[in-house]
């Protein structure tokens, strides 16, 4: 089980409609699809969601990163030397998405290789999610559609606004349109990307205490610690830290100084072995966690619901599992299908999804 080849291929998609929030908007799924080859002939997968403006990395950079510097690191590990390939991986500075994306093929290669289940070399706790769909910006009429739409055709009953650099009036007539039309039957919560001052939200705030919004999602910018700290002490709803979080450092920096009471594991931005080690603090500390989305395709998806499914306290909330319904197409052999408002894992092993060559080769941008 020894890696003998790590390839970053990059391809991209088009959206039916661009995703937009309040730190930027996206139009085309951009991303890498990483291979990580054995000596058996085994090759895990994962997918790669570049994202410059909350981390910096391009697609031209993850596949710089992980041909030149990660690959010749990695090159003879076993897959069973996870401590050693995160610790290889972590000699280079920043670069998240870049990272998780090689570790979790790497995981994805060992499930193949043992016949298990990435689920269950996890956790094993449940084999599926409740979905949350995230709702970009756009007019209170029309995200009401979407989310009733959402509802109607799969089931989805839990839905993140965006909110943020925009009229504060106009995100708080969402958030009001979406619960008078869909009622008290769904669960509602916001999200500003940090568009919003400390002032802006506890206004803001305030004027939707009557929506029983289950959480508010980093606001305002962490590097404004007092007027955050300031913000979340007069809160009654968990505020989760999201992009303010990228590693176990930045939970317990942001927890015990009082910025934040949940958090969102990505495992777009943290992979498999550095969310563990965020669950596992997180559980320690008693925060709630919600599964994030960084605009994933469907693999990228289907890595969020292999994690989340396999413990008990990711498994509690609905995750937000569903944007890749925005994608004009994808890179999967067989499509996810999001029923009765629940995403569950494949049963083959590793991650249980496989790439179409044909679709590949349609995509790729490195002919």
């Amino acid at each position: 089980m020894k890696i003998t080849r790590v390839e970053a291929i990059p391809f991209a998609i088009p959206y039916r409609k661009p995703l937009k929030f309040a730190s930027g908007e996206v139009h085309t799924a951009e991303h890498v699809l990483v291979r990580v080859h054995t000596d058996d002939g085994i090759v895990g997968i994962a997918e790669a969601p570049p994202r410059p403006f909350t981390y910096g990395e391009t697609q031209d950079g993850v596949i710089a990163v992980v041909r030149k510097i990660f690959a010749p690191q990695l090159i003879g590990l076993s897959l069973l030397q996870r401590e050693a390939i995160h610790a290889r991986l972590s000699r280079t500075v920043g670069n998240p998405v870049a990272k998780s994306a090689v570790d979790m093929a790497v995981w994805d290669a060992l499930g193949r290789s043992l016949n298990l289940q990435v689920t269950e070399l996890l956790g094993g706790f449940t084999d599926r999610m409740r979905v949350s769909h995230m709702l970009g910006f756009d007019e209170p009429a029309a995200m009401v559609a979407e989310a009733e739409k959402m509802r109607d055709r799969h089931g989805i009953t839990t839905f993140k606004v965006k909110v943020g650099r925009r009229p504060v009036d106009l995100d708080i007539a969402v958030a009001r349109a979406l619960r008078e039309a869909l009622g008290d039957t769904i669960e509602l919560y916001i999200d500003g990307n940090r568009g919003w001052t400390a002032s802006e939200s506890a206004v803001a705030m305030k004027r939707m205490a009557d929506l029983n919004l289950l959480f508010a999602e980093e606001l305002c910018p962490a590097d404004d610690v007092l007027g955050r700290r300031w913000l979340v002490s007069q809160l009654d709803i968990p505020f989760i830290a999201d992009e303010s979080v990228p590693t176990p450092a930045d939970v317990t920096r942001e927890v015990l100084s009082g910025s934040a009471t949940a958090i969102s594991i990505k495992t777009a931005r943290t992979g498999f072995t550095v969310s563990q080690r965020v669950h596992h603090l997180a559980e320690g500390l008693g925060l709630e966690i919600v599964m994030g989305n960084q605009i994933d395709g469907q693999l990228g998806s289907m890595c969020s619901v292999a994690f989340g499914a396999a413990y008990q306290l990711t498994a509690r909330r609905a995750g937000e599992l569903s944007n890749f319904l925005d994608m004009s197409d994808d890179l999967l052999t067989e499509p996810l299908d999001i029923r009765g408002g629940e995403l569950t894992i494949r049963p083959g092993a590793g991650l249980g999804v496989d790439i179409d060559p044909d679709k590949l080769a349609r995509y790729r941008q490195d002919h």
